[in-house]
């Protein structure tokens, strides 16, 4: 499953290419991939077409496009300021799920084996006039969401524009270390009268999201923290430490690309990640501590079950705590 940085990646390419251009026309090849549009094929279309994409927001793990019926003016290249009753109230959203890809390319391009959706959209000089939403093992999809008024006034998540609205199935996510509207004092909050572990809730997406399994081991890895560390007992300096270190493992993620382990994954343009070359934790087990070697210590790096998933800890570095909660 992608996680926040490959999803950012993603973002950010769909952002460059189709940001202002207006969808022409709408393929649906597979119907399965739009099955959570549930007025079916018809309707997913007739809410595509002839709409411009005003932004590509995310939220945590969720990404979607919002989308008006024409197209808004602009002053200087960027989307003038909109009133209450302009905002757009639609959007296009993509669940990428395991497989899921979004491309850009040329007509001339040949159809990639498991195309599902094709958008075509607007020809503007340089850019690529299709999007294509390739996807082989079918978990993921597109659908038409309705949007609405984020609850504390801010921007819906990370994009281009600050449109106060949040696609109506990210309505219950919290916002991620990435995002300037980030409030650490909610998160302590928050997790403070949880009798839980730490990596639970990092992994909890309504108390902080766009963190999963990888990118949680290697933020506890350089807050040198265990993961069953109780979370009503943890000081507020190791909790900021923590989300520093997320922030920080996540930066360094986008600026890599992703991590990229599955070979479906791939951004925008059909580029792979390559972060995975610099995991400090998550996949390895067995093989010695980068920082306990670094000090002389003899850390091994070990692989424990959680959750249904694994954890990885140095046991030298983040040892376990005496009331720990698993």
């Amino acid at each position: 499953m992608p996680e926040l940085p490959e999803v950012e990646v993603v973002r950010r390419g769909l952002a460059r290419w189709v940001r202002g251009r207006t969808i022409t026309s709408v393929d649906v090849l597979d119907p399965r991939s739009i099955r959570r549009h549930t007025l079916g094929t018809e309707d997913f279309v007739g809410n595509l077409e002839n709409c411009t994409v005003l932004d590509v927001v995310r939220r945590g793990k969720f990404l979607w496009m919002p989308l008006q019926a024409e197209e808004p003016r602009r002053t200087g290249g960027a989307f003038e300021a909109m009133s209450k009753e302009a905002l757009p109230g639609v959007a296009l959203m993509a669940h990428l799920g395991m497989s899921g890809q979004l491309l850009m390319q040329d007509p001339d391009v040949p159809d990639e084996k498991h195309l599902k959706v094709r958008l075509r959209l607007s020809r503007s000089d340089g850019m690529p006039e299709q999007l294509r939403f390739v996807d082989q093992r079918i978990f993921g999809g597109l659908f038409v969401t309705s949007l609405i008024p984020t609850p504390d006034g801010g921007p819906g998540g990370q994009g281009e524009t600050p449109l106060p609205e949040i696609a109506e199935e990210a309505s219950y996510i919290a916002r991620d270390p990435l995002d300037p509207h980030f409030s650490f004092d909610d998160f302590y909050r928050k997790i403070k009268v949880r009798k839980t572990g730490l990596k639970r809730v990092l992994l909890d997406q309504g108390v902080i999201s766009g963190i999963g399994n990888i990118y949680a081991d290697e933020a506890l890895w350089r807050a040198r923290l265990h993961y069953a560390k109780p979370t009503d007992s943890l000081k507020r300096a190791d909790a900021l430490r923590v989300v520093d270190a997320a922030k920080e493992v996540m930066s360094d993620a986008l600026a890599a690309g992703g991590t990229s382990f599955d070979s479906l994954y791939v951004n925008v343009n059909g580029d792979s990640g390559y972060f995975a070359r610099s995991l400090d934790a998550y996949g390895r087990a067995g093989e010695p501590c980068r920082r306990c070697s670094a000090l002389g210590l003899s850390g091994v790096i070990r692989r424990e079950q959680f959750m249904n998933r694994s954890s990885y800890t140095c046991p030298v570095c983040q040892p376990k705590p005496r009331n720990g909660r698993w």
